[in-house]
């Protein structure tokens, strides 16, 4: 009767409602044509006129060919030779070896169209030809760099090229918003629990040593860093946007804090098939990849009738 998302989508927007505010779904595919001019026009039209601030983070692992149609599939590999590495299997509460193998160059050009800036890039000149940016507009994307205990898989991997793709796109846009007081930036995020960050290969075992460790000193979830991004590196008393010599906002400074990882590496070393859920927080990380799909919560009784009518007249 829906995913987790298109209920999240659902009260998201009646709980906006309820504080006066005003939450807007589109449901469609958001590389096509007509999803943007769908939602330039209720920009126009219904919400003011004009945005001025755009946040993109599309996760997905398939885009359509702009002139085909044809599927293009990102892949998540390594670059140069395979590594093998540890994944959680949550269903069988094991971890489990795996080896991917080392990407093709199509399969590296193919991440990086799926996964890289492109699509940003695309929708933000859309926005502003459509006149719907305000003067001063904002837009931030989302990137992940981590730990060089991740590199192999990460940084140096295809999703690193995608995300470098990404961050040299947010200096082409810089380019072009910044002549109206337009600002382009990009946040590295730490390594959270999300529906795509649980599917990476070999990456399991860094997140859960890391949140065994950052929950003892200085741990957020993804909504908290999300308010602390905005309140501190975006819209602060200073009114200046807080990043690095790369201009990226690097939400990243509390999982890369040296007395964090100079804690995790040792754990990381011990981690084996038989010590993982004592050695990391298998529990919490369980707990949070189950909630995000609606699973496991607080408070729901998951036996309780439902009246699948009142459910499918539900809409986002």
């Amino acid at each position: 009767m829906g995913s987790a998302g298109w209920y999240n989508n659902i009260f998201f927007r009646d709980a906006a409602e309820r504080e006066g505010l005003v939450a807007k779904n589109f449901i469609g595919d958001a590389f096509s044509s007509t999803l943007r001019a769908q939602v330039a026009d209720y920009i126009r039209n219904e919400f003011g006129g004009s945005l001025d601030l755009v946040v993109y983070n599309l996760a997905t692992g398939v885009c359509p060919h702009p002139e085909t149609g044809e599927m293009i599939r990102s892949a998540i590999k390594t670059v140069g030779e395979p590594l093998t590495g540890s994944t959680v299997n949550p269903e069988t509460d094991t971890l489990e070896d795996t080896t991917p193998d080392a990407a093709s160059d199509q399969e590296i050009a193919d991440t990086v169209k799926v996964m890289g800036g492109e699509d940003w890039q695309d929708w933000i000149n859309f926005l502003r030809l459509e006149g719907v940016l305000a003067q001063g507009c904002r837009t931030v994307a989302y990137s992940y760099i981590g730990s060089r205990e991740t590199y192999r898989i990460y940084h140096e991997g295809t999703l690193g090229r995608a995300k470098k793709h990404l961050h040299e796109t947010a200096n082409n846009l810089e380019a072009q918003l910044s002549p109206s007081g337009g600002r382009v930036h990009v946040a590295v995020c730490k390594a959270l629990v999300t529906k795509a960050s649980v599917f990476i290969p070999a990456f399991a075992p860094y997140m859960l040593t890391l949140f065994k460790v950052m929950k003892k000193k200085i741990h957020e979830g993804c909504i908290e860093q999300m308010q602390r991004m905005f309140s501190s590196r975006i819209y602060n008393a200073e009114a200046s946007v807080v990043t690095d010599k790369n201009r990226l906002s690097r939400m990243d400074d509390w999982e890369l804090r040296e007395n964090v990882q100079a804690e995790l590496k040792p754990l990381l070393e011990k981690v084996s098939p038989e010590n993982f859920a004592a050695l990391g927080d298998y529990e919490g990380y369980k707990s949070e990849f189950l909630n995000l799909n609606g699973i496991g919560l607080e408070g729901i009784s998951y036996q309780a009738e439902i009246d699948l009518g009142i459910l499918s007249e539900l809409k986002p």
